[in-house]
Order: structure tokens, then C-alpha cells, then sequence
């Protein structure tokens, strides 16, 4: 198929893949930021053919795996009481909360719906001027300037019985709170292509000099995420620590200024909870003070829900980066897509579920 076979011709893929077995002389982690990124590696086989000197390890780039179980709860909280219409990505609708599931909510007769887009949700609030109509707006920067215009275009439209239940977090800083914690393990970076995409690259030059690390920007097919570890491969062997552009035909080092501009009138920077690693500073986003009215969380007074994390899930350390799916006992047994424990085995880009349904298992 034009414009995806042209990134998996296997020929190029082995051009690529003899280089970096002839430029790697020494032991290397590297870590790819986004989940996709992780399905195209384990899918693929790629972790199976690189030099033995490489080791991939999966970063906190799946933004369901990395919403907080209270934020699950929260919305569960309001997704079932009386007059409300919650809607959500389908993916989220399977996450476990610490009692249940959105799914759950909608069989005890909960109005739950699953959405392409936020867009669909204004439609939805417009359609039932007697429900309140709440959007779960899950995600990266990516996901960032379609939940803000639906945010903006609601208060044009005077639409007061639509909300968001916000739970964005942000790439940069989570990069920064692996380099910087005493655990860290990551010697350079495959960073998120459609991140960069929205938010350009200048933000991670500084974290490549600080903590002297290449940030390599790639894509998501088999032979970008090759060069991508091919170029990281190539600075960490020569001792440099550059941002480097590998996805150049999407990405560009200032980002989509206009979707920028979107996104900081709706949102604003705050502190941010990340399943399994925790509070991170200036981490996420949360509604400004312009749109408050349309912050569910406030609007529906659940922010004061605390939940624990099930200690048996380690998602935590595979999101750090310090263990892999295989490593946790839960694994395929207690924890399945069926029967997840945590995020990471329910997600479309978990690497639980990455490593489940490709069959990576731990090598005696």
C-alpha cells in the first residue's frame, strides 16, 4: 500500500539493520517514549534482531496506561450518576478503576459512549440540551488541540451542559523525571513523533544537554523506528547529545504553531499524577480559569477522590523503564486483556498487552 509499504520494505529494513549491528560496540538503553512506537518493536520483531548489546525498554508513552487509577474513578463517579452522558475513547472504557470499569457503569445502566472525537460529544450535548454531557480528554500533547476547540467551540456556542474531565499530561517533563530519578537507566531517546508534531522540538534541547542524553524524534513504521535507533545508536558511540529530526517529513522544529496557540488558551500548565510513578511537576494540563465552567472535575465536585494503586500491577517500573511485562508474576495469569490488573495490559498501546498478544516471553 503506497505511502506504508515504501516505510517495511524488508531490503531496506536489513541495509538499515547490518548498520547498526557495524556501529554498536557497547552496551546501550534506549528507550522509546510512545506506546505506538512499542507495538510497531514488538510486533515487528525488532527487539529479536538487534545487536544483543541494545536493549529497548518501553517509557510512559501510552497515555491511558498512564491515567491515574483515581481519574478512572472520578469518572466512573460521574459517568454514573443520573442525567449524564459520558463519552470516551473506547479504549478507555476497559481500564480497571479500584472497584470497576467504565463498561460496568454502562451494563448497571450508566450512560456510556464511545466517540471518535470530542467533536461528536458537542454534537451529542447539543442533541439532549437536558443531560450533561461529559468528554473523558485523555492524552499527550497530541491529543491536546481536538479537546481544546471542543472546549472553545462549546463556549461559543453557549453549550453549558458540556464538560471535560481532563487528564493530559506532558512528554518533557516525564523525560526529565526518568533522567533525573537515581534509578534511571536510559542512555538515549526514541521520542514521539506526533508529539512533536503539535509541540515542535524545542523544548527537549535542553533536556538532551542536561542530562546528556540523544533525543532522536522518529515515527512509527518498522524502518523509522530503525533509522531511530540506528541515529541514537550512532550519537551515543560518538559521545554527542543532540535533538535529532528523523520524522522531518511530518515534523518541523517550531510544531503546529496555530494548535499551540489553541491549546494555551484552553489549557493551562499544573502538576500532574501518573499511574504508577506518581506526582510529576508541571506535568499536565488543566482547564484555565477562562473555561472553568467546562471542567468536570469541578463542575461535578470529585476532586477530592484518592485512590491506591493495586500493589500486585508493576506498571510503574515497566513505564520507568526498569522492568519488562514478563518480569511481573500477574503476567498472562492473574493479568490478561480479559482480566487486566492494570492499564498497561488494557491499552491499545500498552506494553503489557504489547507483550501478551505477540508472545514475548522471559528467556530462560
Amino acid at each position: 500500500m503506497k505511502y506504508l509499504d515504501e516505510f517495511r520494505d524488508p531490503k531496506i529494513a536489513k541495509k538499515i539493520l547490518d548498520e547498526i549491528h557495524q556501529v554498536t560496540t557497547q552496551p546501550w538503553v534506549i528507550m522509546e517514549i510512545c506506546g505506538g512506537q512499542t507495538h510497531s518493536i514488538i510486533r515487528n520483531g525488532i527487539d529479536q534482531v538487534l545487536p544483543k548489546e541494545i536493549e529497548l525498554v518501553h517509557g510512559p508513552g501510552c497515555p491511558v496506561c498512564v491515567t491515574p487509577l483515581e481519574i478512572i474513578d472520578k469518572a466512573i463517579e460521574i459517568a454514573g450518576r443520573p442525567n449524564v452522558i459520558f463519552t470516551s475513547f473506547g479504549d478507555m472504557l476497559r481500564v480497571p478503576g479500584s472497584k470497576k470499569d467504565l463498561f460496568m457503569v454502562r451494563s448497571e445502566g450508566g450512560d456510556v459512549r464511545t466517540v471518535f472525537s470530542p467533536l461528536e460529544s458537542l454534537k451529542i450535548a447539543r442533541e439532549n440540551p437536558d443531560k450533561e454531557v461529559v468528554f473523558f480528554a485523555v492524552g499527550f500533547e497530541t491529543t491536546a488541540p481536538g479537546n481544546a476547540m471542543a472546549v472553545a467551540q462549546a463556549a461559543k456556542e453557549g453549550l453549558s451542559n458540556f464538560s471535560e474531565l481532563v487528564s493530559h499530561v506532558l512528554v518533557p517533563p516525564a523525560m526529565e523525571a526518568l533522567l533525573s530519578s537515581s534509578t534511571n537507566r536510559v542512555q538515549g531517546y526514541l521520542a514521539a513523533g506526533h508529539v512533536c508534531t503539535v509541540m515542535g522540538w524545542e523544548e527537549y534541547t535542553p533536556i538532551a544537554k542536561k542530562y546528556e542524553v540523544p533525543i532522536v524524534i522518529t515515527g512509527f513504521e518498522p524502518l523509522d523506528v530503525l533509522d531511530g535507533i540506528l541515529h541514537t545508536v550512532k550519537q551515543l558511540e560518538a559521545g554527542t547529545f543532540e535533538v535529532e529530526n528523523r520524522y522531518a517529513r511530518i515534523v518541523e522544529e517550531g510544531g503546529n504553531k496555530p494548535a499551540q496557540v489553541l491549546i494555551q488558551d484552553v489549557f493551562e500548565v499544573a502538576d500532574r499524577k501518573w499511574r504508577g510513578i506518581g506526582e510529576i511537576p508541571v506535568s499536565g494540563f488543566r482547564i484555565t480559569e477562562k473555561y472553568r465552567q467546562y471542567d468536570a472535575e469541578l463542575k461535578f465536585d470529585v476532586g477530592e477522590i484518592k485512590t491506591d494503586e493495586p500493589e500486585e500491577c508493576i506498571s510503574g517500573v515497566i513505564l520507568q523503564g526498569l522492568k519488562k511485562p514478563h518480569d511481573c508474576p500477574a503476567f498472562g495469569k492473574t493479568c490478561t486483556p480479559q482480566n487486566p490488573l492494570g492499564a498497561t495490559m488494557v491499552s491499545s498501546e500498552g506494553a503489557c498487552a504489547a507483550y501478551y498478544k505477540y508472545q514475548r516471553i522471559k528467556a530462560d
